[in-house]
């Protein structure tokens, strides 16, 4: 288990960076993370790996520089993303413990999203008959889900650069309010369907079911904290007002169409 030891320590170490602003443990942190942990993966367990596994992982780790770089570039040149980063509750000083609990509490985050993978490799070494089906259905789908995203976020920056003070409703946000959102669930849902043809042990799949529970629960919680956002802003425009009672916020087809007063979904 000694793999185990050294992922915690990538986790800690990058995650480290909320130190120096409390939301970049759940932005950058987590983008930094995910992409460090993605490469240990393979590194850890070269003489085990398989091509869909492999495939995952590299994945992952696109997907974590990009979203560190998109978030740190953004920081840089939007002056709208400058005003939330810089809102009172992610700059007041907390108290030392509240830093430290939630600091840990992303890293044991990461480290359960990038279980799946890691599980299915180790107990491959360990003997387990272990399934490619499983494997490539999870990288297949974790494929699409961060072309969804990177599509999504790629959108968004070139309407805002046409109309700063306009919502948009183009391109994938005709189909959903966040598709970015729902981008990085069907990653980690693609991640997590590798548990399936992994062999886990029970505590394996509360590892991974914990991981994968947890980052559908932050997605969910940043879509409702960018819902208040937008009713703030938008929330006398009729258009506006029109195009989020038609659609869904995050998963299409699925009608849910705001989850602001559910006071439960922070984060």
């Amino acid at each position: 288990m000694d793999y185990l030891y050294i992922l915690l320590g990538i986790s800690f170490l990058l995650s480290a960076v909320g130190w120096i602003y409390f939301i970049y443990f759940f932005s950058i942190g987590y983008g930094l993370s995910i992409s460090a942990l993605a490469i240990a993966t393979v590194v850890l367990f070269y003489n085990e790996m398989t091509l869909p596994v492999a495939i995952l992982c590299g994945v992952l780790f696109v997907h974590g520089i990009r979203l560190a770089l998109y978030l740190f570039l953004r920081e840089r040149r939007s002056a709208s993303y400058k005003k939330i980063l810089y809102q009172p509750d992610n700059t007041t000083k907390k108290p030392i413990f509240v830093m430290i609990m939630i600091w840990v509490s992303c890293a044991l985050l990461y480290i359960g999203q990038m279980s799946p993978a890691t599980f299915y490799l180790f107990n491959k070494a360990a003997g387990a008959m272990v399934s490619e089906v499983w494997a490539w259905a999870g990288a297949a789908v974790a494929t699409i889900g961060v072309i969804i995203e990177m599509v999504a976020d790629a959108q968004k920056s070139a309407a805002k650069r046409i109309n700063a003070h306009r919502f948009v409703d183009t391109g994938l946000y005709r189909i959903v309010r966040c598709p970015n959102y729902f981008g990085e669930v069907l990653m980690w849902t693609g991640s997590f369907i590798i548990c399936f043809g992994a062999c886990c042990t029970p505590w394996q799949w509360v590892i991974a079911s914990l991981g994968y529970v947890g980052i559908v629960y932050v997605m969910f919680s940043g879509a409702r904290r960018l819902e208040l956002r937008q009713n703030e802003t938008y929330g006398n425009d009729p258009e506006f007002q029109k195009y989020i009672h038609k659609r869904p916020l995050i998963l299409p087809l699925v009608p849910i169409y705001s989850v602001a007063k559910h006071t439960w979904l922070k984060g």
